[in-house]
């Protein structure tokens, strides 16, 4: 039976290119708790969360609105995994517009 470690993931000043928050899974599976996403620009942003397995991206959520000083839990209340070689990334639609912060159970 696989044993899991609480681990934290976080991204400052996300912005218009792709940031791989959790980088490609290398053995095992990473089950996501939680993902936030917090608009630090001072204009309302939108956000695409997504995964990428067999270098498909799969989308947890595409282009949502986050507010001036607001916040988006992408995840919450459920899990989503991660298998080996997924990724998980985040997209914003301004350069340095809002930081991440993604909670975790990872196997070890």
């Amino acid at each position: 039976m696989a044993t899991y470690s609480n681990t934290s993931y976080v991204a400052k000043n996300v912005g218009t290119s792709a940031v791989n928050i959790i980088p490609s899974v290398s053995s095992g599976t990473v089950a996501i708790a939680s993902c936030i996403i917090s608009n630090t620009s001072v204009s309302p942003i939108t956000t695409s969360v997504y995964l990428t397995r067999s270098s498909v991206n799969h989308y947890l959520v595409y282009q949502a609105t986050i507010p001036v000083g607001g916040s988006l839990e992408v995840i919450q209340g459920n899990r989503v995994v991660l298998n080996t070689s997924d990724a998980l990334y985040i997209q914003n639609s301004a350069a340095s517009s809002g930081d991440a912060i993604v909670s975790a159970l990872t196997a070890v």
